[in-house]
């Protein structure tokens, strides 16, 4: 067979519509973060659909959660709205701050007790809940992975805060990010995510 003649297979083979190519797989969806240039940089353009995130901070209250705010906002305002759950918080969560930005607070849970890491897994896996944050500093990496699996099991978003020094840990999470007060925005660095390089950028957030 000439060569031409094998070209001419191939080209017809690849237009078959029973064909499955590596680049059409469909991409993850994501929930625009609510703020441009954070979209600019994340993987797909958003925060994931489900799975788990990692964000490392340098105590709480730096203002971590501002950066989910507009997500929770429409997530606790959808038709069958599930509910967006904190575990073991390190303060009790303001109502009225999150009524001002936009979020029904009777779709807000808080989760308290001696196993917050089981406490999270449960409620990523129960399908009750949307986006569960925990508070866990220290978490193996079976741990991490068990939070992960029960995230895609759940159809949630896990998003794990945890000091910085956990920086120096492998991860099960498939975005990672740290944050750092600097002047009067917050740095956020991104340390990893699919497709993606690390880098850093600043954000025009008010701190806590």
């Amino acid at each position: 067979m000439s060569g031409a003649a094998r070209h001419a297979g191939l080209e017809a083979l690849l237009q078959h519509p029973a064909l499955w190519r590596g680049g059409n797989a469909a991409v993850p969806g994501v929930h625009p973060t609510g703020i441009g240039a954070l979209d600019a940089v994340l993987p797909g353009g958003g925060w994931p659909c489900r799975g788990l995130v990692e964000v490392l901070a340098p105590a709480s209250g730096c203002g971590e959660l501002r950066l989910w705010a507009p997500l929770v906002a429409r997530l606790t305002r959808l038709p069958a709205a599930r509910w967006c759950a904190f575990v073991a918080p390190p303060f009790e969560p303001y109502a009225p701050a999150w009524q001002s930005c936009g979020a029904r607070v009777d779709r807000l849970l808080v989760i308290r007790g001696r196993q917050p890491a089981w406490a999270m897994e449960q409620g990523l896996l129960s399908g009750a809940c949307t986006l569960v944050f925990g508070w866990i500093e220290r978490l193996a990496m079976q741990e991490l992975r068990r939070l992960a699996l029960a995230a895609g099991k759940g159809d949630a978003l896990g998003v794990l805060i945890r000091p910085l020094d956990a920086e120096r840990e492998h991860s099960a999470a498939q975005l990672r990010l740290a944050l750092e007060p600097s002047g009067s925005k917050l740095a956020l660095r991104l340390l990893k995510g699919r497709g993606v390089m690390p880098q850093r950028m600043h954000m025009d957030l008010a701190l806590s």
